[in-house]
């Protein structure tokens, strides 16, 4: 079982290989999920259970306990931070981007990813670890803005 430790970076990784590649299927659609439990309106729900600036429990009970094999992670090359990512709308439907709910907390998990290359929006974790882009550049890997 291969072990995140910072849940903000497992979920760049799922942006990555779920809904930018495809290969970590099925897609997760908070939207299907919360319908299934008899939820309609999933921006009403938000909105009338004060959720908006939250990860949604069942959004955060599935990507935590979502296994993603060694061989996929292997195949991430590249990275992207960025706001509008699929997988935080998956996880905070009515997110506007003006806080620090997905920031990284740690770089920690670059050991399960191999082969990763370029940190594409690194260079905004220098505002969230300190030291952050001497860790990648330490371990060969290209920041990009």
């Amino acid at each position: 079982m291969t072990a995140f430790r910072d849940f903000n970076f497992k979920l760049l990784v799922v942006e990555k290989l779920m809904y930018w590649d495809g290969t970590l299927t099925p897609a997760f659609s908070l939207r299907e999920h919360m319908r299934a439990r008899g939820v309609e309106d999933l921006d009403r729900y938000v909105q009338n259970n004060a959720l908006e600036y939250t990860v949604l429990d069942e959004a955060r009970a599935y990507f935590e306990e979502l296994e993603i094999p060694a061989e996929l992670l292997a195949t991430v090359e590249e990275l992207t931070f960025d706001g509008g990512h699929q997988v935080f709308m998956e996880c905070a439907p009515v997110w506007d981007g003006e806080d620090d709910l997905f920031d990284l907390h740690s770089l920690d998990d670059l050991r399960l990813l191999p082969n990763l290359r370029l940190f594409t929006g690194g260079l905004a974790l220098k505002h969230m670890i300190p030291g952050a882009p001497d860790i990648l550049a330490a371990r060969g890997i290209a920041t990009r803005a």
